[in-house]
């Protein structure tokens, strides 16, 4: 029998515990205290039925593991045929799923599991857009933690599968100094000296600096292991670049869209972070059609 792991980008990381708990949680939110009670009052508990999930338009199909632990979840006699997998790009009218079992089951699970293709397919075709326009530069485009809460892993998800990378997940796994603890803490000297007195040896020490100067004070310090460049423009990016002479892992955020992400990549940058991609990503077109 398919699984949902088996539907995976292969080249992305989710685990399946998160998909199990993000499919829970949207059945309990949708199925409340008495189910469907269309489904139900409509349906003979014995009929069948085959539906189509169909791409309606053109891009990068994420969450279909999702899409299959939500039916599988609602019933145990549910067949799948997956055409593709996770990442796989898709054309307007492309069936992507083929689905045979019981009818109240499938009826059931229909808007979570468009729910969620249609939301992680939108990050993975915007993310697809910005990465293709870096092409033929070293840049790689990254997320950020502007995600939907409680749907964050899936989301940095569908981000691998456009192309994209992964920034931190969490406050916890890397650190990454911002211009309040700068002055918290009483400037870019005394805030990496303490930064990197309790850091682990696995843990990367990021810092954001404003200007050229904050740059330079970075760079004497020898404390961090990258920098991110705020809201710089492209000649000042330019010039960042050459005065850190490939020292540190240089990281570009702020002002980032599709519109300039082409012109960023090509200042020399390593990084580019983008929010858009989890927070302005346009739902994906896909339904699911019951064949007669």
């Amino acid at each position: 029998m398919i699984t949902p792991t088996s539907l995976l980008n292969p080249d992305a990381f989710l685990s399946p515990l998160a998909i199990d708990e993000a499919v829970q949680r949207a059945l309990d939110e949708d199925l409340g205290r008495a189910g469907d009670i269309t489904s139900l009052a409509t349906i003979p508990e014995a009929t069948r039925a085959q539906a189509i999930l169909v791409a309606r338009q053109s891009g990068v199909i994420a969450g279909l593991p999702l899409a299959l632990a939500t039916l599988q979840k609602l019933s145990s006699d549910i067949d799948v045929r997956a055409h593709v997998r996770d990442a796989a790009r898709v054309v307007r009218g492309q069936q992507v799923l083929t689905i045979s079992g019981p009818a109240r089951a499938i009826l059931t699970a229909e808007r979570t599991a468009l729910n969620f293709v249609g939301r992680l397919s939108g990050v993975a075709t915007l993310t697809a857009d910005y990465v293709a326009r870096t092409e033929g530069t070293k840049m790689r485009i990254c997320c950020t933690r502007k995600t939907t809460p409680g749907l964050r892993a899936l989301e940095k998800y569908a981000v691998r599968c456009g192309g994209g990378f992964n920034h931190r997940f969490g406050l916890d796994d890397a650190i990454l100094i911002k211009d309040n603890h700068i002055a918290v803490a009483g400037g870019i000297g005394a805030v990496l000296e303490r930064a990197r007195a309790h850091a682990g040896h696995l843990v990367k020490i990021e810092i954001e600096v404003d200007t050229l100067g904050q740059l330079r004070e970075v760079l004497d310090t020898g404390l961090a292991d990258a920098v991110l460049l705020d809201n710089m423009d492209l000649a000042t990016l330019r010039e960042a670049v050459r005065v850190n002479e490939g020292r540190l892992k240089l990281e570009a955020s702020g002002g980032v869209t599709l519109d300039s992400i082409a012109a960023i990549a090509a200042t020399g940058v390593d990084y580019a972070s983008a929010g858009a991609l989890t927070h302005s990503a346009p739902n994906f077109d896909c339904a699911l059609d019951i064949e007669a």
